[in-house]
């Protein structure tokens, strides 16, 4: 487990930027946290790095965005509507687990049917309305070595 301190939206794009420069294909990303810790900005930072920013919006109500540019698909799922694991398997949600980079807010919701490895990183609101602690957790051999 590694921590992080991020004291801006800025900061925390920042990091996300560099992160993405580690993904790459059947990589999966699951954010949590509270509504409003800053999710969606760190998915905007790793959509940065791929040249994609222009293209962001969150998919509240739709629970997938897909980006493609060049040779890299990324996946953007909003789970916090779904109710259950099963909903998201009903809507053929893994099927996207090796088509591309996978990121899931509210990923917790189906942590039970992820693949063996994947990265967890929980957003909390730090001390100032700006403040996030980052906490980095890898599952599985595949991130064993990987620092951020």
């Amino acid at each position: 487990m590694q921590e992080r301190i991020s004291k801006s939206e800025l900061e925390t794009k920042e990091f996300a930027k560099n992160f993405a420069s580690k993904l790459g294909r059947g990589d999966v990303i699951v954010l949590s946290g509270d509504l409003g810790a800053g999710k969606t900005k760190f998915v905007e930072g790793i959509l940065e790095y791929f040249g994609m920013q222009e293209e962001i919006s969150s998919p509240t109500f739709t629970i997938v965005n897909e980006y493609h540019k060049d040779k890299i698909d990324i996946y953007h799922f909003d789970l916090y509507r779904l109710k259950d694991v099963y909903e998201f398997e009903n809507i053929g949600g893994e099927e996207y687990f090796n088509k591309g980079i996978c990121i899931f807010e509210w990923g917790e919701l189906i942590e039970d049917i992820l693949p063996n490895d994947y990265i967890k990183i929980t957003i909390e609101k730090g001390n100032t309305d700006d403040e996030r602690k980052l906490i980095i957790e890898t599952l599985g051999a595949k991130y064993e070595e990987l620092s951020f």
